[in-house]
């Protein structure tokens, strides 16, 4: 075969837990194939150069499915806004296979969109077109803001007319392939709760420890302790990396919480346009249950949930210990990147108690653009800031009447560095704060003339800007 992802050394360590985990499934069969996005950032990470690779590779892999092992339907439960669902499972996906990336990582190549399986209940195993489109444009761009996050390797659009309540229909159909470090989810372990199988609970905990966790030693007595403690400083960090970029997932269920700590799954996500801790991104979220204010403590309780099916092999205060250190991380965490967005990489406490909560009560109290206020900030940066607070600010778009108290704070902190490090503080402000922000009407924006007109060149040109970070 010369096809550069058939011949991809894929390995096999879920598929050899057992078929106590996973359903093997057929993937259906679509009427047309076109390559919409193909991920090049990512071939080199498989060992790939992207000139060898051609479109049509990417189709005959991941729209024809010929040529490649068995594909497995992951089984798992999960709580869906606050209720147990034991129903769940991949239902329009599937575990496409597992390959060795260039950094020595295992990685994951999944499948949405790819055709029904044993639980797809009564939906079609579909994504539409848009689904494809919002995901790849979500993950690209939280992976330039500096989330852990999956990302989408291709989008095939398949030639079939869906039927959704959310969108105008019929309307189009594709596949995607997501490339992430894990398909396991917190809800993978709440199933073997709910079968009563701690066997397998144990035998799924030794897996992601030796996969996903190689820094624990395996024969540690302690091994599922270190693991716990290191899942939930993962998430915490996480729940700060979303809080940070202004994202809100919008349906943090535990199917869609990773079992290595990486954020992926995005359905009904948004970025909020100005700081509203209410803010929610799932119309169907009727209570703001997911709204973005409550991302940690949603993150913290799926925690706690996950700890139930963890003591049919953990001790419960190893569990309690781990889960004790969730706001520690977190605050840490949120703080530090927060400080890194206003361009400072350290600050005294007292200092960046100060800064913080001035710059949360104004974008509060303002509701100036949360992503408008950091791209201007990094846009009209200048080392005479440092000599006058009066210029801090003042070419910016929106009003900075109401800012006096927070430029002369910040004129403040810029004298407390050296002089030369202004330039530090210019290219923090530059690397962590795109001038493009991934707002709904943006995206509504390239995605209007994909329907209107199959023009794909504004979906193009936004993926260019998130890459590079005009």
């Amino acid at each position: 075969m010369t096809n550069p992802f058939l011949n991809l050394t894929y390995e096999t360590a879920l598929e050899n837990l057992g078929d106590d985990y996973y359903d093997r499934v057929p993937a259906a069969e679509f009427p047309q194939h076109l390559l919409r996005f193909r991920n090049d950032r990512l071939l080199s990470q498989l060992g790939l150069n992207p000139e060898a690779v051609a479109d049509d590779d990417f189709i005959e892999a991941f729209g024809l499915f010929e040529g490649v092992r068995p594909f497995l339907a992951l089984r798992y439960h999960g709580y869906q806004f606050g209720e147990y669902n034991p129903f769940l499972g991949d239902g329009r996906g599937f575990l496409y296979g597992q390959v060795r990336g260039t950094d020595g990582d295992l990685y994951d190549l999944g499948t949405k969109g790819s055709g029904r399986t044993p639980y797809s209940r009564t939906a079609d195993g579909r994504l539409t077109l848009k689904g494809g489109v919002r995901e790849v444009l979500a993950a690209e761009a939280l992976h330039q803001l500096g989330v852990k996050t999956s990302r989408c390797l291709s989008l095939i659009e398949t030639g079939e007319a869906l039927w959704r309540g959310d969108e105008p229909s019929p309307t189009r159909s594709s596949v995607m392939v997501r490339w992430s470090r894990s398909h396991i989810r917190f809800g993978t372990f709440e199933r073997l709760h709910y079968i009563q199988r701690p066997d397998l609970v144990t035998k799924l905990l030794d897996h992601a420890i030796a996969v996903y966790y190689p820094t624990i030693d395996p024969q540690a007595p302690d091994k599922y302790a270190q693991f716990y403690a290191e899942l939930v400083r993962r998430v915490a960090e996480l729940a700060a990396q979303w809080m940070v970029a202004g994202f809100c997932h919008g349906v943090l269920n535990t199917d869609n919480m990773s079992i290595a700590g990486e954020s992926f799954d995005y359905g009904p996500y948004a970025f909020i346009p100005t700081y509203d801790p209410h803010f929610t991104a799932a119309y169907f979220d009727y209570s703001g249950l997911y709204c973005y204010e409550n991302q940690p403590g949603i993150c913290r309780l799926n925690l706690e949930r996950l700890q139930v099916p963890l003591k049919m092999a953990m001790k419960s205060e190893d569990l309690e210990s781990g889960i004790a250190q969730f706001e520690p991380h977190y605050i840490a965490a949120y703080r530090q990147l927060m400080v890194r967005n206003l361009g400072f990489e350290t600050l005294s406490q007292a200092d960046e108690n100060e800064l913080l909560y001035q710059t949360i009560l104004l974008l509060k109290k303002t509701q100036v653009g949360y992503h408008q206020f950091f791209a201007e900030l990094a846009q009209g940066f200048s080392d005479r800031w440092r000599q006058d607070a009066s210029l801090i600010l003042r070419d910016a778009s929106f009003p900075v009447a109401e800012w006096e108290k927070w430029c002369k704070l910040y004129h403040a902190l810029l004298n407390q560095i050296a002089e030369d490090e202004m330039g530090d503080v210019r290219d923090r402000l530059h690397a962590r704060n795109p001038q493009t922000a991934l707002l709904r009407p943006v995206i509504e924006s390239v995605w209007n003339p994909i329907a209107q007109e199959d023009n794909w060149q504004p979906f193009e040109d936004l993926l260019t800007v998130i890459w590079n970070r005009d």
